[in-house]
């Protein structure tokens, strides 16, 4: 049995990765395990944030670490929110999104982060037609296998869909309720959980990762 640090608090995503791991001899530890603080993700790309997360993780316990970096791009809103996709509303009516419209209305309607982002996307997206709602989310995955690996394996994985017009279903998290998912006719949280795991872009970044590294 493999120990590895998932450089992340989040602990829907820790459930969802040991979920893809299962059948793999690795204990997946959550990084909260270790009394490890968040690491500042100041990167401008997925790619930078996961590497930091990884690195500073594998840095402050020894082990090898994952991270993932993931998010929605939104094409009617310019790829917002992206990287900032957690923390969307949050930078929004603090200014963080120039190049946003900035419409009066727009109201901070709760403090659980996944229900404001979910509220603003809706309201921002409100006049955009079906056909223009298109979105993806993105991942990127990033493994330290020591803490100065010089090589870090990087994978990355694509989910296109489109964003509804009202959250529908009970599972996953963050934006979840709001993607399509083409050729389901569902939101990802209207999947069950172990189709998810084989459809979105976590998973076929974590497929990635054990092709190039077999544990």
């Amino acid at each position: 049995m493999i120990e590895i640090v998932l450089a992340s608090s989040n602990k829907k995503k820790l459930a969802e990765l040991q979920s893809l791991l299962a059948e793999r001899q690795v204990a997946l530890l959550p990084q909260s395990g270790f009394n490890i603080a968040d690491a500042v993700e100041d990167g401008l790309s997925f790619v930078e944030n996961a590497i930091i997360k990884a690195r500073h993780a594998s840095k402050f316990t020894g082990l090898p670490a994952i991270a993932d970096d993931s998010g929605l791009e939104v094409d009617a809103l310019k790829g917002a929110p992206g990287i900032y996709s957690a923390r969307f509303a949050h930078r929004y009516f603090t200014g963080g999104f120039s190049e946003l419209p900035v419409l009066p209305h727009l109201q901070l309607l709760s403090d659980n982060p996944d229900a404001a982002n979910n509220a603003l996307l809706l309201d921002l997206l409100r006049e955009v037609p079906d056909d223009q709602r298109t979105a993806r989310f993105q991942c990127a995955i990033a493994m330290f296998r020591f803490p100065d690996d010089p090589m870090p394996l990087i994978c990355q994985g694509s989910w296109e869909g489109r964003i509804v017009h009202e959250p529908h279903g009970v599972h996953g998290f963050g934006y979840d309720p709001l993607f399509l998912v083409p050729g389901h006719n569902c939101t990802s949280a209207s999947l069950p959980p172990l189709q998810k795991n084989r459809l979105s872009h976590r998973a076929l970044a974590l497929q990635q990762l054990l092709q190039r590294w077999p544990l």
